[in-house]
């Protein structure tokens, strides 16, 4: 006996008529990195809850990954951490992929989409500091976002590049010396249950002092365009709404891991950063928010930036 049809909306766009989620198990393509990891089980928790399907995870390592010595900004980053795990879905060889939000860049391969995401979590960036250090001289990070920023609110900052999982990253503020502290996410430290360090101290910047990545806080829950219904109605609407102003601006701007640019979209509050114009905020409407291309493209030609 065939499937019946279902009526599925999909965050506001027209009804679409599919057929339901196969019993059959889905394939998760993700990192391996233990946030990675994390994410992913959090998002196989909720499908199997929702869907009421078993879940399997498709384990790999993205070039991002492997080539743990490369500059980001210098190599680009574009993909670096996601391309595997779209070539898994093109293939056939999993189902959804599972990214943190911001290593997502703007564009997309044609034939995939997002299908939506995980309630967001806390956006904000947390600077970590050694505990001995109150002002710092030299703080580790090679996001070019997170490096103009911080001069804003350090005079003579000095940078140097880190690598490496949460954990391998702290160790090296801790127990290594190898600068007074580093800028890691929210979200993340939260995930994997990360409050304290010994001989660290963890001091959260708010959206007016530092600016998120475009996507910081939310799990993207990528799958073909021909399976995004099937998925798109148990994820969250809310977060996939301010998304779509986030990557609106990130897509205008063709912007990779090379630009110090950030967009969050707070409820009625717009925050953007671009190297070129400094951190301004802006007021959100409900016309905003159902046309984010036209308010990116509006905001970003009045400000010069297009």
């Amino acid at each position: 006996m065939a499937c019946p049809l279902v009526p599925i909306l999909v965050f506001g766009h027209e009804l679409l008529t599919v057929s339901p989620v196969s019993s059959r198990k889905l394939i998760l393509a993700t990192r391996k990195s233990p946030l990675a990891l994390v994410q992913s089980e959090m998002v196989a928790a909720h499908l199997r809850s929702k869907l009421g399907v078993e879940v399997e995870l498709l384990k790999l390592v993205t070039t991002g990954d492997r080539q743990t010595e490369w500059s980001l900004e210098q190599k680009g980053g574009k993909g670096l951490f996601t391309s595997e795990l779209e070539a898994a879905l093109t293939k056939g060889e999993a189902d959804l992929a599972v990214h943190s939000a911001k290593d997502l860049p703007g564009d997309l391969p044609a034939e995939l989409m997002i299908a939506g995401y995980l309630p967001r979590a806390d956006a904000r960036d947390v600077l970590v500091l050694r505990s001995d250090i109150e002002s710092p001289r030299k703080l580790a990070t090679g996001s070019p976002r997170r490096r103009a920023q911080l001069q804003m609110l350090f005079a003579d900052i000095e940078f140097t590049e880190l690598r490496g999982n949460v954990d391998t990253r702290l160790k090296k503020i801790a127990e290594q010396n190898l600068a007074d502290g580093t800028v890691l996410a929210a979200a993340g430290l939260n995930r994997l249950g990360i409050g304290n360090w010994l001989g660290l101290t963890f001091h959260s910047l708010e959206l007016g002092q530092m600016v998120p990545a475009v996507g910081q806080g939310a799990i993207a829950i990528q799958t073909r365009v021909t399976d995004a219904a099937k998925f798109g109605a148990v994820l969250d609407p809310a977060t996939a709404r301010s998304l779509r102003i986030e990557r609106a601006f990130q897509a205008a701007l063709g912007s990779g891991c090379h630009t110090a640019f950030a967009a969050h979209a707070a409820a009625d509050t717009l925050f953007l950063f671009h190297e070129n114009v400094g951190l301004r905020s802006l007021p959100l409407s409900d016309d905003d928010y159902n046309a984010p291309g036209d308010l990116a493209t509006r905001v970003l030609k009045k400000l010069g930036l297009i």
